[in-house]
């Protein structure tokens, strides 16, 4: 059994044998490590509070087999064009008015074109100008087009791994796992943080989530943040009618993933509409410290913004809060460690 206590050293290193043997503690005991290692590194009682607008929605050529805004699946999500820049903005006003301190731009691109960068670009340095942190989640980037974000101004950049290296070819078949590592490394590479992690509930193994979390941790920095999804099941899409995951065991792999990145933040993403309030607060005792906010994740439904406050309340969580620090916009986040942290909430 590894020792999950000492998890102030950030390890690039996990075998799958010692994943496994997390994801085989006993319920209680993996808890009491997860919520141990969070209080080390975070304000347990400080949840970071993002919103994500869909700024270009449907007609995805890609085939990925949870996703409802795949051309090719009959799942009565049009096509749109991309938004202006001034209905971002102020979509964007009305997220920082509910609460958000993050808010978050998603394009249902495989790639943008590089005639797309600029729009783009302009939403980035007006929400920016808002005194939010900004992020962006656009498909695969170039080193071009990752450098052109980071100029003008975007602090995340999502791009998910979505599942085990092993599984991966079951889901999607129109790009390759290794794009994915591009992507990733194209964001690194101009000083952007990273948001990174995955969907579980699409009919994977317990092993082949902890090969997820595995090649997660494994990376070459860990990702400033881990969106952990709940597969939200769309008719007309390949896995509608897959069996649910067990609540206990999507709470054992928040848990886990608290544990072997322990400075970065773990979101609660998609899947909360359906989640009850015991659900939500076993995650968050286990480690989950971000939410998306807002009535909708991009096409499928997301909890509204007066059900989050009053779980909030019942909990004693409170929203973390925006800091600005030499010009530079970031959440408030407690770390009590010298050295330093990966932490986003994107």
């Amino acid at each position: 059994m590894p020792n999950a206590s000492p998890e102030t050293i950030l390890r690039h290193d996990w075998s799958r044998a010692e994943v496994r043997a997390l994801f085989d503690l006993s319920f209680p005991e993996l808890l009491h490590r997860a919520a141990s290692v969070h209080k080390d590194h975070f304000d347990p009682a400080e949840v970071q509070v993002s919103t994500l607008l869909s700024v270009k929605t449907g007609g995805c050529p890609e085939d990925c087999a949870y996703c409802p805004q795949a051309q090719r699946y009959h799942t009565g999500v049009d096509a749109t064009k991309l938004m202006s820049t001034e209905a971002v903005l102020e979509k964007a006003k009305q997220a920082k008015a509910a609460g958000a301190s993050r808010f978050c731009m998603g394009a249902a691109w495989r790639s943008p074109k590089d005639r797309d960068i600029p729009k783009v670009a302009a939403m980035i340095r007006e929400v920016k100008s808002l005194g939010l942190e900004t992020c962006a989640t656009l498909g695969m980037l170039s080193g071009d087009q990752a450098r052109a974000l980071k100029d003008a101004g975007l602090d995340y950049y999502n791009h998910n791994l979505d599942t085990a290296p092993e599984f991966y070819n079951e889901i999607i078949r129109t790009r390759e796992f290794q794009d994915r590592l591009d992507t990733l490394e194209h964001v690194r590479d101009v000083g952007m943080k990273t948001c990174c992690g995955g969907i579980v509930g699409m009919g994977e193994s317990r092993e082949q989530r902890a090969g997820l979390l595995q090649t997660l941790a494994n990376l070459p920095a860990h990702p400033d943040s881990v969106p952990i999804n709940r597969l939200v099941q769309v008719e007309g899409t390949p896995l509608a009618g897959t069996t649910e995951l067990d609540p206990f065991e999507f709470v054992r792999t928040i848990a886990v993933a608290r544990l072997m990145m322990p400075k970065s933040m773990v979101r609660l993403s998609a899947g909360r509409e359906s989640m009850s309030d015991e659900l939500q607060a076993l995650c968050f005792l286990a480690g989950a410290n971000s939410i998306f906010y807002g009535e909708k994740l991009l096409t499928t439904g997301n909890p509204d913004t007066e059900r989050d406050l009053a779980l909030f309340a019942r909990l004693g969580l409170r929203p973390m809060q925006i800091v600005e620090t030499a010009g530079t916009v970031h959440a408030s986040i407690e770390d009590h460690q010298d050295h330093p942290a990966h932490t986003c909430a994107a």
